[in-house]
This record gives structure tokens, C-alpha cells and sequence, in this order.
């Protein structure tokens, strides 16, 4: 099976490249080998590569930086997997697009369904919410879009490694407390959006995450305390719970964006691993 990836560079594309099965030809190509934003360069990518199957791991995720730059998250987000999704098209490929849990507003108390309605807070969330339509309208039956949550990896910058670099430089740290959701390894990601390779029957909206959940600031207390045993952290820090309000950001963020992930985990047949599992075995890695 020939697999285009793009978003090769960040986090879950370079998940996505180590743990690919054998017998894949994969061609990753990461933003400066193939610019998304541009039509022209994705048709003539995907017709030289003629792949059956396009993982779409490129996005603008800098959900604060969208709200000054929202021409250029639209672009990335959505614009781009319309060219994606019409290039697909045009050789019989199949999508596999990997979507957020922004999409939601935060307002529920239980785990978002795939068919809960959509009220995106903020740019980022409206604009991936955009490039879901895209691409369900241009490609309804051969794609899949995938949403996940709190993203982190051993090989890319975000929350975890922010949190060990913090609390090796500070003598205390205050944490958001009162943001719920569910920390999701990218390597688990990445195993299951190559499981959901194997079933081209599949289409439509698919949510997968850690199992489990937790605040912001329950997140930092696990990663402090992981860092300790395993050696990546001298000392423990005070560590404080703090409101959303004591931390104001350009964007607003859902205090609740914990997903249901039934639909894929009974498609695919695999149980979700709980987030703290995966919490340690990426930092087990970094150690």
C-alpha cells in the first residue's frame, strides 16, 4: 500500500512514520516539501505519487496564534484539505484526516459524541471545523476524520515538555484547574489511525483519545511526578491549581472537551490505553 503523509515534521506525523507497518511505502512530506496551502503543488504530489491512502497530519495548532493570523489558519486548516481532498479525488485515494476537539464549545458534562453539535469557541476550532466540511463534502464516502485531544509526544514540542522545562527553572508554577479533558499520547494516535487503515469501508466523523481525564493542573502533577521518579526532574516544585480567569489567553478554550470514542474503539476492536500509561512510557522514553 503506497501512503501519502503530510505534516511529516510535527509530532504525530513523525509517530505515524515510526510505528508504519511493514509492507507500507510511505512518502512523508513535511511543510517544506510540500506546501498544502498550495493546489497546484498538491495535485502534481499526489499525482506523482499516486498513493491509495493520504494521512493528513499538517495543521496551524497554535490556538492563540490563530486569533491574529486567522487568514493563515484558514488557509492551513481548512483551504488546504479541500486541495487535499480534490487531489485524493482525482486519483481514487482515500483520506484519513486528523481533526480537534475544539470543535466544541465545553459547555457539556459528559463525553462529546461524534454527532454532538459543533460550537467552536475560537479561530483554531473553526477553522479545523471547517476543513472537516471541506472534506466531507468534497470526499464524503472515502474519508475519515479523526478528532483528538491534548496531544503530546516525545519528539515534538508541547504541554508535557513546556511542564518539565517550567518546573526545572521555577521554584513554583501555577496550572490551570478548572480545563477538562483527555492528555493523548501521539504514538497511541498513531497506532490507531494505521488500524483504521485497514478498514476502507470506514467514513465519516471518529473521535480517539487516552481513556480517562483529567484538569490541566492534574495533568502537571502527573508529569511532575513522573519526571521525578524517572530522573528527568531533581525536585519536586509547588505546583497550584489556578482558574482560567487568573490566566488569560488571546483565545477561548472549552472548560470541557473530553470525547466519546465508542465508534472507533468498536471499529477497530482495541481498548484505549489510559492516559497516565501512555504518560509514562513517553517519559520513559525522554529518560
Amino acid at each position: 500500500m503506497k501512503v501519502l503523509i503530510t505534516g511529516a515534521e510535527g509530532q504525530l506525523g513523525r509517530e505515524m512514520q515510526r510505528c508504519a507497518p511493514v509492507g507500507v511505502n510511505c512518502a512523508a512530506l513535511g511543510r517544506t516539501q510540500l506546501d498544502i496551502t498550495d493546489g497546484t503543488a498538491v495535485q502534481a504530489t499526489v499525482s506523482k505519487e499516486q498513493p491509495s491512502l493520504i494521512y493528513n497530519c499538517a495543521a496551524y495548532t497554535a490556538v492563540d496564534g490563530a486569533e491574529s493570523k486567522p487568514d493563515l489558519a484558514l488557509a492551513i486548516n481548512a483551504e488546504a484539505v479541500g486541495h487535499l481532498a480534490k487531489a485524493a479525488a482525482s486519483v481514487d485515494a482515500r483520506v484519513i484526516h486528523v481533526s480537534t476537539d475544539f470543535v466544541f464549545d465545553g459547555s457539556a458534562s459528559t463525553p462529546y459524541r461524534v454527532d454532538h453539535d459543533t460550537r467552536p469557541l475560537g479561530v483554531y476550532g473553526h477553522s479545523k471545523l471547517a476543513g472537516e466540511m471541506r472534506l466531507q463534502e468534497i470526499l464524503p464516502m472515502r474519508s475519515a476524520i479523526v478528532r483528538t485531544a491534548w496531544l503530546y509526544s516525545a519528539l515534538g514540542a508541547n504541554f508535557v515538555k513546556t511542564m518539565l522545562r517550567l518546573m526545572a527553572e521555577r521554584t513554583e508554577l501555577g496550572v490551570v484547574a478548572d480545563q477538562v479533558g483527555a492528555p493523548t499520547w501521539a504514538g497511541g494516535l498513531a497506532e490507531a489511525l494505521w488500524a483504521l487503515a485497514e478498514h476502507p469501508e470506514a467514513h465519516g466523523i471518529f473521535h480517539w483519545t487516552d481513556a480517562g481525564s483529567c484538569s490541566w493542573h492534574e495533568f502537571a502533577l502527573a508529569i511532575q511526578e513522573q519526571g521525578f521518579k524517572q530522573g528527568l526532574l531533581s525536585d519536586r516544585i509547588p505546583v497550584e491549581g489556578i482558574s482560567t480567569e487568573d490566566y488569560p489567553t488571546p483565545a477561548a478554550r472549552p472548560a470541557y472537551s473530553v470525547l466519546d470514542c465508542s465508534r472507533l474503539e468498536g471499529l477497530l476492536g482495541m481498548q484505549r490505553q489510559n492516559w497516565q500509561t501512555h504518560l509514562h512510557s513517553m517519559m520513559s522514553e525522554l529518560a
